[in-house]
Parts: structure tokens; C-alpha cells; sequence
């Protein structure tokens, strides 16, 4: 019996894991295209949760689990995670933080983050500081995945704030996932649906 190519099998995850990375990070990125700089930053949840603002949060999830975790810092200076900086700084960008910037540092997130993946056997063990010391140990894939999980979260956030904001929908460029429909279509299906709900809840 051949003995099993871990290399191979490793590179081959890797694979699988960097497509539904990058698939997570550009469908986040595509839902700021052709909105002015107030509709990115426009607060639209009882709790502020913004497009923009999600970019800012998800490039330092990059850079503390796909860096600092694995003793690879970036170097890349981000104010909003500091011991002194003000409660969820991370999820909102300032008037003087330009859309420009935030994206930027996220690209910036993604190359120091892919480097991690590349350099690293996926069974590599780091440590997480912000976690209880207790579970604080974790393996290079388990922290890809989760990256992962929250940056496919937040793109479903920026689904329904993007519909919110402009009516715009769809699951990628070039793919909106989406049924046929026209505008009139639509109306008549949500018409229908909250009937539906009215008469479950005993409404109608």
C-alpha cells in the first residue's frame, strides 16, 4: 500500500479552503460598487451595522487570526483594535477614513493572510490571545475555516443591507443567484408572503 501524500492532501485542502475565502471576500467587496461614500457608510440596524463597516471589521479578523495567532504581525496599524480604542470602533470607518483606505487595508489583509495559508502546514498550532487561555490553542485550519464562517456571515449582512439601500441583489458579479422576476413580480411575491404571515399569525 502507498503510503498517503500528506503535502498533496494539504495543498488540496488548501485549495478548497482559499476558494471559499476569496468567493466570501469579493462578494463582500462587490456590494459597495456604484454606492455613494454616505450609502457605504449609511447605518441601517437598530445597532449601526453598515457596508463599510464590515470591511473594516473582517480585515482585522484577517489579520488576528490569519497573523497574529501564528506569530506573523502585519505591521499594518489598525487604531480601531487598541486596548484604548472606543467600544465596536472596528465596525464603523470615520468621516476621515475614506472607502479608498478601508479597502485598500483589506487588500493589504488578504496578502498577509494568503501568505499565512501558503507558509503554513494547515495542522500548524497557534494561539489565539483574546481567547481563554484554557481553549486558546488553535490549528491553522481551524482558524481558515472561521475566518471563513465570519466573512461569509457578513457578506449575507451586506446582502440585506445592499437590498435595503438600493434594491440591488445577488450572490456575486456575474451571478445573482436569484429566480427570474421582474419589479412587478417581486411585489406581487412579497404581497403574497406577508399574507401568508398575516394568516399564520392568526391576522388575516
Amino acid at each position: 500500500m502507498t503510503a498517503p501524500d500528506h503535502a498533496k492532501s494539504d495543498e488540496s485542502a488548501k485549495s478548497d479552503l482559499r476558494y471559499y475565502l476569496q468567493s466570501a471576500r469579493d462578494a463582500l467587496l462587490w456590494k459597495l460598487e456604484g454606492l455613494s461614500e454616505y450609502d457605504v457608510r449609511r447605518p441601517r440596524t437598530p445597532t449601526g451595522t453598515n457596508l463599510l463597516g464590515l470591511v473594516k471589521h473582517v480585515t482585522g479578523v484577517e489579520l488576528g487570526y490569519l497573523g497574529d495567532v501564528f506569530g506573523r504581525p502585519s505591521g499594518i496599524p489598525l487604531p480601531c483594535l487598541d486596548d484604548d480604542a472606543e467600544p465596536n470602533a472596528d465596525m464603523w470607518a470615520t468621516a476621515d477614513e475614506s472607502r479608498e483606505h478601508i479597502v485598500g487595508l483589506y487588500h493589504q489583509a488578504w496578502t498577509h493572510a494568503d501568505a499565512t495559508i501558503d507558509a503554513l502546514a494547515l495542522e500548524t498550532v497557534g494561539r489565539v490571545p483574546w481567547w481563554p487561555a484554557s481553549r486558546g490553542e488553535v490549528t491553522l485550519h481551524h482558524a481558515v475555516v472561521r475566518v471563513i464562517a465570519d466573512t461569509h456571515r457578513h457578506a449575507g449582512h451586506a446582502d440585506i443591507l445592499r437590498e435595503l439601500t438600493d434594491g440591488a441583489v445577488g450572490m456575486d458579479k456575474g451571478n445573482d443567484n436569484m429566480p427570474p422576476g421582474e419589479t412587478g413580480w417581486w411585489e406581487d411575491h412579497r404581497n403574497r408572503l406577508e399574507r401568508v404571515a398575516r394568516e399564520a399569525g392568526g391576522d388575516a
